[in-house]
């Protein structure tokens, strides 16, 4: 961000919160480009936060313990996540806030989901942190929240990477349902915000692997909101993998079919039909 920037959500670096009321209208001013967003409602804003906030929390991130990468498959590929309630204090305000009811105002406005529910558990979310080499694949996200038994209906990062340049990889890129066409990519420089309605249908990752000259990470702020719409009808599942089209991409078969199995069966013969599937080694 330049010096003569301005942040677009202006927190208070001392309380890290607005006023409601000042959240709801920033949120407004953006949501004709929210709703245009094709092949599904997306919007990225740069120079998102003041710019002192997301240094600390990168420097913050960057002096954090590392530890083995998760899920390590064709799919995904040396990232790591970290729980803000795992993580140095500053850094926990700052997520604190960005789970705050003025947060949420902001994001009602821009989107037009009403309701929304922002995620005590931080399932999934945190600092997500991918060394170079790594890769997250194009994919959509799981769509049930157990513990609270809500629907998930919206995904916010926020980068962190100074100066980071496109031919260092690990782009946020946007896809068709279909697989044929990738519609957007945005490079994951620091503070800029990328956020998007999450269904069965947002295809999205960063395929192309991190591949910095001095080794740095791709480091980003990773928050989900829900809404209390989830109902006996909805179908959950767990991330779908979507391979792109002329590459080694892998896709998740076992939670295709098991998506297929419980869309169309009967609810009350799901747990008959898993233990077949799961003989078969279908799942």
């Amino acid at each position: 961000m330049s010096a003569e920037a301005k942040p677009v959500y202006p927190v208070d670096t001392e309380s890290l919160y607005l006023p409601p009321k000042e959240a709801a209208k920033i949120g407004k001013k953006y949501t004709h480009e929210y709703r245009s967003g094709k092949p599904y409602h997306h919007i990225c804003i740069d120079d998102f936060l003041p710019l002192e906030i997301v240094q600390k929390v990168y420097g913050e991130a960057l002096a954090f313990d590392q530890k083995p990468p998760e899920n390590s498959s064709a799919q995904e590929h040396l990232k790591v996540s970290y729980s803000p309630d795992i993580l140095p204090d500053y850094t926990r305000l700052v997520f604190s806030a960005l789970n705050s009811q003025s947060f949420i105002r902001f994001l009602e406005e821009m989107t037009g989901i009403s309701g929304l529910i922002a995620d005590p558990y931080f399932k999934g979310g945190g600092i997500h942190r991918t060394n170079n080499g790594g890769y997250l694949g194009v994919h959509a996200d799981f769509n049930h929240h157990k513990q609270m038994k809500l629907e998930r209906r919206l995904n916010v990062l926020i980068y962190l990477n100074p100066e980071w340049k496109a031919e260092y990889g690990g782009a946020f890129e946007i896809w068709t349902d279909d697989m044929k066409e990738k519609i957007s990519s945005y490079a994951p420089i620091q503070n800029r915000m990328c956020c998007f309605s999450t269904s069965s249908k947002s295809m999205h990752g960063n395929p192309e692997p991190v591949n910095h000259p001095d080794g740095k990470p791709r480091i980003s702020i990773a928050l989900y909101y829900y809404t209390a719409t989830w109902t006996d009808s909805h179908v959950a599942h767990s991330t779908l993998f979507r391979p792109r089209p002329g590459t080694s991409d892998q896709q998740t078969y076992k939670q295709d079919r098991l998506r297929v199995m419980r869309k169309y069966t009967p609810p009350v013969l799901h747990p008959l039909t898993e233990k077949v599937m799961h003989k078969l080694r279908l799942i």
